[in-house]
């Protein structure tokens, strides 16, 4: 079907396939209409690393041209300077990004922000139904777009806002993976005359040295290897594709989104702040000691949407997007996360000895179970019921904000539907590691028991 591609937080599919003239052309068309409905005059059009990115961004430019909304180029830039554009200058209505994010190389897509609100769910999903209305249209090829360098605007902004980062002696690695960050930390870097050493800076969509997803371990290897080489790097910061996304290390430690979050919320006054339902409960125990916290579904846009509405100072997801409105504007970017994290270190925080000192906690690593995409939030919801009719002893407490979150007195269990691909997503997390892996043999053998009557019965 060709609506697939239209996700919760994007759009995205496959280069060639799914993504092609005919498709991105309506894409760009009919997002300029919606654009103009919604009373925009005009859009700021960036692109990651992608090798796919120029041919994309060519036929998305036919479309918004074809729309008649002003188009600017802002260029190869991070997934973070598309949306800083509608924050600085107040030049621009709308933005949108073309990015695989960490996706494989074939993989491309969109990230669209109108009058600074993320564009998703059911808006994404009828404006599936719109392009597919308008695949077989004529749009002539027309690039018509000017220049605009936001890139320069990004780089004196966070020059200004890190002043006292300036020459830090602090040394440390950092791993652009290929993707667009490096087109700005070099020019940072100088900036700010920082002792970087710098892996991978040079932007390659075909990824030649790893794929660009830091949460995945094995990405990790080179950056480990710098650090393990170099005694006087102390720290190494790696980014995703976009770099809306970061993972910072130590060499005997990777901090999680979470961790990162607990460690910036004791650096704002009496915070405000959000973690998704896949966040440890030491984040929640331990900022509520100091400040308010609150407990949200997953993904950017629905995150973004909360923060507004609970006037949030920051906000995080395990797998390292860092949302910061206190002294910035309230979205994912991993580059002023990266400058945040630095900021603590030169402030005197000893970051791995606040995560050591915090209750003694197990968590497991995410486990993606395959399901049928028409069937997995149908699967998730016969879960829930079959745990509130008693299928499971001892529960304390149940948060059904995304999926089921099962709250035991020595730990919690979830189960949720991934927004972005047809399978469910466990995580498990116990005072003990036996009673981690108990709580995981316990919730699967649950959810088989009901996969395989569902299955059966169908």
């Amino acid at each position: 079907m060709f609506d697939v591609i239209f996700r919760e937080y994007d759009i995205r599919g496959l280069y060639g396939k799914e993504l092609n003239e005919k498709s991105v052309k309506a894409i760009g068309y009919c997002l300029g209409m919606k654009m103009l409905e919604k009373e925009c005059k005009n859009v700021s059009v960036g692109y990651d690393a992608r090798y796919s990115a120029q041919e994309l961004f060519t036929y998305l430019l036919s479309g918004l041209n074809k729309a008649g909304i002003k188009v600017y180029d802002i260029g190869l830039v991070p997934t973070p300077l598309g949306y800083f554009s509608l924050y600085v200058g107040k030049k621009f209505d709308a933005n949108i990004m073309i990015t695989g994010s960490h996706n494989p190389k074939d993989y491309n897509g969109f990230k669209i922000t109108i009058a600074k609100e993320s564009f998703f769910g059911t808006e994404l999903k009828k404006l599936a139904k719109e392009v597919e209305k308008h695949l077989n249209d004529d749009i002539p090829q027309k690039t018509e777009a000017q220049k605009y360098d936001i890139l320069s605007l990004y780089v004196d902004f966070m020059s200004e806002q890190f002043q006292e980062l300036k020459n830090c002696k602090y040394e440390f690695g950092i791993d652009c993976s290929n993707g667009a960050a490096g087109v700005v930390i070099a020019p940072l870097m100088k900036a700010l005359n920082l002792r970087a050493s710098v892996l991978f800076s040079e932007p390659d969509g075909r990824f030649p040295n790893h794929a660009p997803d830091p949460t995945e371990k094995e990405n990790l290897y080179a950056l480990q290897t710098l650090l393990s080489e170099n005694p006087h790097l102390s720290m190494g910061f790696a980014f995703d594709g976009d770099a809306d996304r970061m993972v910072a290390l130590t060499r005997n430690h990777i901090f999680c989104g979470d961790e990162l979050c607990y460690l910036f919320a004791k650096n704002i006054p009496n915070p405000r702040v959000l973690g998704e339902v896949k966040c440890s409960k030491n984040l929640f125990d331990e900022v509520a000691k100091f400040g308010t916290i609150f407990m949200g579904k997953t993904g950017h846009s629905n995150i973004k949407q909360m923060m507004k509405e609970k006037n949030i100072d920051l906000a995080a997801e395990v797998s390292g997007h860092i949302f910061f409105k206190h002294r910035y504007f309230g979205y994912d970017d991993g580059i002023y996360a990266f400058l945040r994290t630095l900021e603590l270190l030169h402030k005197g925080f000893d970051l791995q000895s606040l995560i050591e000192s915090l209750p003694k906690l197990y968590t497991t690593p995410e486990i993606k179970i395959p399901v049928k995409e028409d069937e997995k939030f149908e699967l998730v919801e016969e879960f829930k019921q079959a745990i509130q009719q008693g299928a499971l002893k001892g529960i304390k407490a149940l948060c059904e904000i995304d999926g089921v979150r099962i709250e035991f007195d020595y730990g919690w269990a979830l189960l949720r539907a991934s927004n972005t691909s047809a399978y469910l997503i466990t995580r498990f997390e116990a005072q003990t590691l036996e009673q981690a892996k108990e709580l995981e043999t316990k919730i699967l053998a649950l959810f088989d028991e009901i996969k395989t009557k569902k299955y059966h019965t169908n």
